[in-house]
């Protein structure tokens, strides 16, 4: 019951606009055939994720109606008054006649909505947001899926793949929020059967930021962006992309990747003994933060680029030793330097630990195939993503905290961890009515829901 509480209340905080949204919807079926409305049936599709059913047949075994009051709920969060329930084809239909660009244009009403509320400030760095950019593997095959699948030949086989470059924004409590996706295939190529693997120019994590970042601008063109990413993204064409939209960039530094300023960067670390700042954490771990300003590096375009470099040497109490280094145009200080580390570098994983990790290892199944055909893939996934923007909420937003201790508990005392709160949410819309005053969206108005440190 608690669960499902603080689940209607948080979205209805967020997003008190949520169904007119899903409303908006351009749902092309024949209206003369339609028994179940574009808002229920976008609801249906993203609690296939909020319940982590682990693939679509379960819908109809999990979300039964028969015996339960999953269809009172749905019908209340949806606004609509069902008698009846769809099947897992239902939803594979809908998103058919909806498409998969209508659905990630909804992913970015709402994170825009995030951002002008200022529910992700606090984690922003020198006053941007963190854009954290990272590619996973989605789906993989041993016979070739379609003509745009990636490919890689081993030694015994060869692996037919797509793949998707996710850009999310940094959180307070860990929390990433997906803005941006760009698949990764060969959907631009000429591929004929005839011709061998190796002579494909085939697509990359690189190729799809330079698609990625024009669309991020127009959507966000106001937002100030910190771009975060591993080594690979330390180039030319990033620097050129950052500049272009006006962004800064806080990018991993590796000597196997830009050997000469990293080998500039040691020499002239020894030049700059103030540049240094000592922290001595409470678990006993000493981080040594070191930089240089100024390093000039020129690209295989020729064009030459300024930024600066700083290292973090972190040693544990027990005495092991490990090196973080990175490059960016942000200002570094005795001021600045732990902030743009942590946030801008170190934070950098959040978007494989709790953005991919998370997805691929729980019942979200991020690398399940909900379906095969390219669009609607695409149109699952971005309900994925949509759906973990609201678990996200209601797991490290106060509300449920709040709850909790109203019932004199800690929030481990009810669900024991966060990775049981999506299975008792689906307890809660199987087996509880949940409250009608949990649907006042006056009262989700007044409520004082925060992500932060305590929320996490």
């Amino acid at each position: 019951m608690i669960a499902g509480q603080a689940f209607v209340q948080t979205v209805k905080h967020y997003f008190p606009e949520l169904n007119t949204w899903l409303d908006a919807l351009p749902d092309t079926r024949d209206p003369k055939m339609i028994v179940y409305g574009t808002r229920f049936m976008a609801w249906w599709g993203l609690w296939l994720y909020l319940g982590q059913l682990s693939s679509r047949r379960q819908l109809d075994f999990q979300l039964d109606d028969w015996g339960t009051q999953v269809l009172t709920n749905l019908n209340r969060l949806a606004e609509t008054e069902h008698s009846t329930r769809p099947v897992n084809d239902t939803l594979d239909h809908f998103l058919e006649h909806v498409g998969a660009e209508p659905i990630a244009a909804l992913r970015t009403q709402m994170v825009r909505r995030l951002i002008r509320m200022k529910a992700l400030d606090s984690a922003r760095l020198l006053g941007n947001l963190v854009l954290i950019v990272d590619a996973t593997g989605l789906l993989c095959w041993r016979r070739r899926h379609c003509p745009h699948c990636l490919v890689q030949k081993h030694e015994h086989t060869t692996l037919y793949l797509h793949q998707v470059l996710e850009a999310k924004l940094l959180g307070p409590a860990g929390v990433v929020v997906s803005v941006g996706s760009e698949f990764i295939d060969n959907a631009d190529i000429s591929v004929t059967p005839a011709k061998d693997a190796d002579e494909i120019k085939q697509d990359c994590e690189l190729k799809a930021l330079s698609r990625l970042a024009p669309r991020l601008k127009r959507d966000f063109p106001q937002a100030r962006f910190v771009l975060a990413g591993d080594s690979l993204y330390a180039c030319g064409r990033t620097f050129q992309l950052a500049k272009d939209h006006d962004w800064e960039f806080v990018l991993t530094l590796k000597p196997g990747r830009l050997p000469t300023i990293w080998d500039e960067f040691q020499r002239l670390l020894p030049l700059c003994p103030r540049q240094i700042l000592e922290r001595l954490l409470p678990n006993g771990t000493r981080q040594l933060y070191r930089w240089v300003h100024d390093l000039s590096y020129v690209d295989d375009q020729n064009r030459c680029w300024h930024f600066h470099a700083l290292e973090c040497v972190e040693t544990s109490k027990e005495g092991t030793v490990t090196h973080y280094a990175w490059v960016t145009h942000l200002p570094v200080s005795l001021k600045t330097v732990e902030e743009i580390a942590q946030k801008g570098g170190r934070y950098r994983w959040k978007i494989e630990n709790e953005g991919f990790n998370r997805q691929k290892n729980s019942g979200l199944n991020l690398e399940h195939a909900y379906s095969t055909d390219p669009e609607k893939m695409q149109a699952y996934y971005y309900l994925l993503q949509i759906a973990f923007i609201l678990t996200q909420l209601l797991e490290r937003g106060s509300l449920l905290r709040q709850l909790t201790a109203s019932l004199g508990k800690r929030l481990d005392q009810v669900f024991g961890s966060l990775a049981n709160i999506a299975q008792r949410l689906l307890e809660g819309l199987r087996h509880c009515v949940w409250p009608q005053e949990c649907f006042s969206a006056e009262t989700a108005e007044r409520l004082r829901i925060h992500l932060g440190e305590d929320s996490s």
